[in-house]
């Protein structure tokens, strides 16, 4: 009988998987090119062609639009700031309702705060992660002013289901797209779906340029709009002929001509890139798909998941073993892995305590609505009994490592019941 690695065994995998990149020769050719030229930012704050970025800038967001099929791409310096933009660009004020997932990085509930609009966090699909529709429906109020849903992973949110009931009840819909450049719902990519989408160019994300983020839109008047706010709306209203304030008070959110430069150079990746990972996370499933207990990574009919993470869930009653004895277990087998993800949004110290802005609690203070445990109980048994994943954009793995992965999750299932039970995970 093979023993695991926990109780002295060999371990399957021996060495650290190598870590992700997708810089090289090219992208150190496009920022020589930014110096050659000498200028590092194209923006200026005042109206006038340069209002809208360097050469660079400029064309990045025409190569943008072109790929992903969409007339409007408004680059900015980050995904955090695309959200922030979107928010304020539809015109979402202080007191409005904006749902969104719990279960996501935290600047998808911040959005909606910064500008005094108040997050109202609607559960997940337990299969997919992304927002039920159903619960959404259940949760619109006349307050609801936008939904804003996140291809969590790299697969889809029901974006055709969404799309429809933003316009049943008149609302705008925003999709955070940050994981999921490609991913597809029914022949169309996600984050071109809503009336905004945004996308991040953080530097694990699939293709990168280090920070950055672009917003999506085939709406003339909100690109507009989100232009304005990534470069000091309140200087531009009157010769741009807004034919709103509302939010037009701007930011800096502007990219610079080397990110941009490194953005063309990783966009002429992003096929290659995307399909490896899909291939390999694929493989991954596809090896350890007849484990019991061990559900790989569910992939809704009609779409495309681009894997920025590869998330399994974990049975504990069907497993027999706790997901933290398993998880200490793949540790000792080299598997990098975590446990998880984020803890449900609403159970931050900020909306537990519901101070945000100021110290009287603005803008909690326009609402009653509570953010107690419990609210979101898929997302919360994810979090805390069921996920479990490997961070597929993290490592430049082939398929000897997906196999060793494979081999390393095999072995724990069929031995798992000789894990010490006194040991604890880290992962």
């Amino acid at each position: 009988m093979a023993q695991l690695a926990i109780n002295g065994g060999r371990p399957v995998i021996a060495q650290p998987l190598p870590a992700d990149s997708t810089i090289g020769k090219d992208d150190f050719e496009a920022v020589k090119r930014v110096f050659e030229r000498g200028s590092l930012s194209g923006f200026y704050g005042s109206w006038g062609e340069e209002f809208l970025g360097g050469v660079e800038v400029k064309r990045f967001e025409q190569l943008w639009a072109e790929r992903f099929e969409i007339p409007y791409v408004v680059s900015v310096n980050s995904a955090t700031s695309g959200l922030y933009a979107a928010i304020g660009a539809l015109g979402i004020s202080p007191g409005d309702e904006v749902i969104v997932p719990p279960y996501t990085m935290s600047a998808t509930a911040m959005a909606p705060l910064i500008y005094g609009a108040i997050p109202v966090f609607v559960d997940i699909d337990p299969d997919t992660f992304c927002l039920d529709p159903d619960a959404v429906r259940a949760a619109i109020t006349p307050k609801t002013k936008a939904i804003l849903a996140v291809n969590l992973f790299g697969h889809p949110a029901p974006l055709a289901k969404l799309a429809n009931l933003a316009k049943e009840f008149k609302i705008a819909f925003i999709e955070d797209n940050a994981q999921g450049p490609l991913a597809m719902e029914d022949g169309r990519y996600a984050g071109t779906i809503a009336d905004i989408g945004v996308f991040s160019l953080n530097y694990h994300k699939h293709i990168h340029t280090g920070e950055g983020g672009m917003c999506v839109t085939r709406d003339p008047e909100l690109a507009l709009r989100l232009q304005a706010i990534r470069n000091h709306a309140e200087n531009i209203v009157a010769p741009a002929q807004m034919s709103s304030l509302v939010n037009m008070v701007g930011f800096n959110y502007r990219m610079t001509e080397m990110s941009a430069a490194v953005g063309i150079s990783q966009l002429g990746k992003i096929d290659t890139e995307v399909g490896r990972r899909q291939h390999l996370a694929e493989r991954l499933s596809q090896g350890l798909a007849d484990l019991e207990g061990f559900t790989v990574p569910a992939v809704r009919p009609g779409c495309r998941h681009v894997y920025y993470t590869w998330a399994a869930k974990i049975d504990e009653a069907r497993l027999g073993v706790s997901r933290k004895m398993f998880s200490t277990a793949l540790t000792a087998e080299g598997f990098p892995h975590f446990l998880g993800y984020v803890k449900p949004l609403y159970l931050l110290p900020l909306f537990q305590q519901r101070v945000a802005f100021g110290r009287d609690g603005w803008p909690f203070t326009l609402t009653q609505r509570s953010y107690n445990r419990g609210l979101c109980p898929v997302a919360e048994r994810m979090h805390e009994k069921e996920l479990l994943c490997f961070e597929t954009c993290a490592y430049r793995v082939d398929e000897q490592h997906i196999d060793l992965l494979i081999e390393a999750v095999r072995q724990v299932h069929q031995y798992r019941h000789t894990i010490p039970s006194q040991q604890v995970s880290y992962a």
